[in-house]
């Protein structure tokens, strides 16, 4: 019986050249399987008719906008998610859920080989096949940039070679991926870590040196999730692409920073996330209202770790299950409003508000009507320095 390979499919050359390319070299049929997770750019209908006239045998378009809003952007939001304690994790996000769906495709189409783009230099091949592993292991992967040692190059000839309808005369200096959650961009004269990047290089946001007035925008959120915007109620989709237009239209979300990959390597990369970190940014406030002081200060170390096995393509592990586990029930009193300037490229709280709130006016003032009683604090500080005091007296005593 002829093995069938589901292939990760963008429509670009990589993954239009590789469906003739399996099918010669594993006497394959191949089933492109594309994901719309809000990248916006071409029609995902040409997406999918390039697939068949590329020779896939059969050929899908998966819209897993609202899914991937809902299932995989709000989870990072509730866990603050941001990798090195700033990159919101984009593509991290992305590569699970494309797993989930390619999974799906194989059960439906009879696949018993998967296969995607990611040469062996980077960390999406690592989330795709964990990914994959973890959800199925009896399928076999295949990754033709990386197994079969092919080049651009190659690629290039391989689609003219066949006639296949991609262009092959533009060459981007860079390597993009984007999805509903951001934007990134790297290689090209990027790999210079002395250059700094330029205004071209930017698609999800304006420039924020531009002059502009700024513009005021009040989340609500119930239970860690954004659910209305300047009192309109939105979806997870909707709220996160209004972030994205309004927080990106102030330059908000641009990143440059040299990151360490999972292979070990350090990579240079400038992200656009202006709905993301939007969002992160006011629900770490209102969690700064709402989260007991213990509870907060662990969950620090939680988000931190949360993000590291996301980035590190390890979203359907055991420790990611159960962080998802405790980070939900810490979101049950995270509940009320953030105002938010957004201006010059800064996403800047302003206001707080919260039936949930752990902030007590009449505990808190310094004017009449405090409830404080300072007269508890003498003694409070005294028992809390003991420790302290005991240990230097012995370090006085022994030299």
């Amino acid at each position: 019986m002829t093995e069938r390979v589901v292939l990760a499919y963008s429509g670009g050359l990589d993954t239009s050249v590789a469906i003739p390319y399996l099918a010669d070299k594993m006497g394959a049929e191949v089933i492109a399987v594309a994901v719309d997770l809000g990248q916006g750019g071409e029609d995902m209908t040409a997406i999918r008719q390039r697939a068949l006239d590329c020779g896939a045998v059969e050929s899908e378009v998966i819209d897993a906008k609202d899914e991937f809003a809902a299932d995989y952007c709000l989870p990072a939001v509730k866990a603050n998610a941001l990798y090195m304690d700033r990159y919101p994790l984009l593509s991290s996000l992305s590569r699970p859920l494309i797993v989930k769906h390619l999974v799906e495709a194989a059960k439906r189409h009879g696949g018993t080989v998967v296969s995607h783009g990611c040469t062996g230099k980077g960390n999406d091949q690592v989330r795709f096949e964990v990914g994959i592993g973890a959800l199925a292991p009896d399928l076999k992967i295949v990754a033709p940039a990386r197994d079969f040692a092919w080049t651009r190059d190659k690629a290039i000839a391989l689609a003219e070679e066949k006639g296949l309808p991609i262009d092959v005369s533009h060459k981007s200096p860079y390597s993009i991926d984007q999805n509903l959650w951001g934007r990134a961009v790297e290689t090209g004269f990027l790999e210079d870590i002395w250059n700094a990047p330029i205004e071209e290089l930017y698609s999800y946001t304006a420039n924020p040196a531009e002059p502009r007035d700024a513009d005021e925008v009040v989340i609500t959120f119930e239970a860690g999730v954004p659910v209305a915007i300047d009192g309109e109620t939105v979806t997870p989709f909707q709220a996160v692409a209004e972030m994205n237009r309004r927080a990106g239209a102030q330059g908000v979300g641009r990143l440059d920073m040299v990151e360490d990959r999972l292979v070990g390597i350090k990579s240079r990369e400038v992200y656009e996330a202006p709905g993301a970190i939007a969002l992160i940014t006011a629900h770490q406030e209102l969690e700064n209202v709402t989260v007991e002081r213990d509870l907060a200060r662990f969950k620090k170390g939680v988000d931190q770790r949360w993000a590291e096995l996301v980035y590190d393509g390890l979203w359907f592990s055991p420790l990611k299950y159960s962080l998802d586990a405790f980070v939900a029930d810490t979101q049950k009193y995270v509940s009320g409003d953030i105002r938010l300037t957004l201006h010059g490229g800064r996403a800047v709280v302003t206001g707080r508000r919260s039936e949930a709130s752990l902030y007590d006016f009449n505990l808190a003032t310094y004017d009449t009507g405090d409830t404080f009683d300072q007269s508890l604090a003498k003694g409070f500080v005294q028992l809390w320095g003991l420790p302290s005091r005991i240990a230097a007296a012995r370090d006085a005593r022994l030299g």
